[in-house]
């Protein structure tokens, strides 16, 4: 009877607390929505046992990933959305009753309430970067970071990259969660020990010197083109019509500029000029009109493999480098296990009939005048690519993308978010352009220097700002997330066997 009078109240709680990740996250972005959804979910299983606590854990990760990633569901139904928001609700959950054992084996020590705090947000960003890594490479999206992205925390950023952020969220979520269970206790005593380290959270990272660490190296007048085009994964366009509109598009939208750099987005050629005479002739056409290094995406195929690439393209020399996607999108560029999970949902996995393979490359080109650093959609998401490209010599970073599926969905809004972080997490000029928008270029502060409304064909010319340097977030952001995983492995530990010694 005990425990169903605390279902009865702790599992509403759960729902709310992960269900507010539909306003935190973008399009809504109402940052203060975000330190409540650790608040919240630590509010529900606060006093709960282990296998209570996991079990609203389980609960509430369903409704955090549902509320904000549903966009999944626009191309391939709700059967897709709800196998992943399933799959990391499993490591949501015991991360989940973790922090319930932790909270009562904390309860019995001197600064209990800051034990609890620090330990909740380190098993909480523990579980990010596991969801974020595994399996099949993970699903780096739904970090705690990507709703602080106008909010006055975003330069931490800067200091130790999205873990950090998430880490920093999570913590002001439990020391809200700890406020709240001592005004319950004491009657409106607050600690003015951690109301001091919640305002210092939210208002240090306003004093971060953004510029300290890089330094302006030069500038480039950029020509990023958006295409409005039907690029979805399952267009049936005729043939050619994504590179037509983009030709126009940067015929009209950049005219007679001259430029430095023409991008196109992930997918902006339809047919690969590397191996048909009539793209290619294009293609140089567009090369040889402004004499500018010309960066576009398009499928090649070598030795037999198929690849989600970039290109590199000299109006003299024709193609001089190429990147490829180094992690396709598991379950929509490829399908890992095709037979095993072909016997449990053919019709599904059948839409999706070929794999690409992954890249090798760095995504590194040498510019006439600069050097800048590529990567393709989704991987904005992933740590290490956008650091490794700055750490590697990138002045800016091109970020080309393909959005068409999503439509005006929150996914646009929560990759530009990413972007937007990446910017102050590397100190460069982000150059996030799609094939439909959202299209926009981050300065190294993460202001918008300009962007392209949704299904508009048009370019952004911009003479952006070119930097050299290395931010403590590129430089220190891995070291973070390995310190982080072993004092959260502690936490867990702690709680699992204190209680077991005394």
């Amino acid at each position: 009877m005990k425990n169903l009078r605390e279902i009865i109240w702790r599992l509403p709680l759960a729902v709310i607390g992960g269900g507010l990740g539909l306003y935190a996250f973008p399009t809504e972005n109402i940052w203060i929505l975000g330190l409540l959804i650790p608040a919240v979910i630590s509010l529900s299983v606060m006093g709960a046992g282990f296998w209570l606590a996991t079990l609203l854990g389980f609960v509430s990760g369903l409704a955090f990933y549902v509320s904000h990633i549903e966009w999944i569901s626009l191309y391939l139904g709700p059967v897709p959305l709800i196998a992943l928001a399933t799959l990391q609700s499993l490591f949501f959950a015991p991360a989940v009753g973790a922090a319930a054992l932790l909270y009562k084996k904390s309860a019995k020590l001197r600064y209990g309430s800051t034990i609890y705090a620090v330990g909740f947000a380190s098993i909480w960003t523990l579980r990010e970067w596991v969801a974020n890594n595994f399996p099949y490479g993970g699903f780096p999206w739904s970090r705690l970071a990507m709703t602080a992205a106008n909010s006055p925390m975003v330069n931490w950023v800067f200091w130790g990259g999205m873990s950090l952020l998430s880490f920093f969220i999570a913590l002001c979520g439990a020391i809200i969660a700890t406020e709240v269970k001592r005004l319950k206790r004491t009657k409106l005593r607050v600690s003015f020990i951690s109301i001091g380290a919640f305002v210092s959270i939210l208002l240090l990272p306003l004093l971060s010197p953004l510029a300290s660490t890089t330094e302006v190296s030069g500038e480039l007048k950029v020509a990023a083109v958006q295409g409005n085009a039907k690029a979805g994964l399952f267009s049936r366009e005729p043939r050619g019509t994504i590179l037509e509109n983009h030709i126009e598009a940067t015929l009209s939208g950049v005219g007679d500029s001259e430029v430095d750099l023409i991008v196109w987005p992930e997918n902006a050629s339809d047919i690969n000029p590397l191996g048909d005479a009539s793209a290619r002739a294009k293609i140089e056409d567009i090369a040889n009109r402004y004499n500018a290094d010309f960066v576009f995406g398009t499928i090649t195929e070598r030795n037999g493999e198929v690849f989600n690439s970039t290109v590199l393209w000299d109006s003299k020399l024709g193609p001089t480098d190429y990147y490829d996607k180094k992690r396709p999108v598991p379950f929509a560029e490829y399908v890992p296990d095709r037979e095993f999970w072909r016997s449990l949902a053919p019709e599904l996995i059948d839409l999706v009939p070929r794999g690409y393979s992954f890249g090798v490359r760095d995504g590194i080109y040498q510019l006439r005048n600069t050097v800048a650093g590529t990567l393709i959609c989704f991987e904005i998401a992933e740590d290490d690519i956008p650091r490794d490209l700055a750490t590697q010599g990138a002045e800016l970073i091109l970020s080309q993308t393909n959005n068409a599926d999503f439509g005006y969905s929150d996914e646009t809004w929560q990759q530009s978010a990413i972007a937007k972080l990446r910017a102050i997490e590397t100190g460069r000029t982000v150059i996030n352009i799609s094939t439909v928008g959202h299209s926009a270029i981050y300065r190294f502060d993460g202001s918008i220097q300009a962007e392209l409304p949704w299904y508009t064909a048009g370019a952004m010319v911009e003479t952006v700002e070119l930097r050299q340097g290395i931010t403590p977030g590129s430089a220190l952001g891995g070291w973070f997330d390995l310190i982080n995983a072993i004092v959260g492995m502690s936490f867990i530990a702690f709680s699992l066997g204190y209680g077991r010694k005394r």
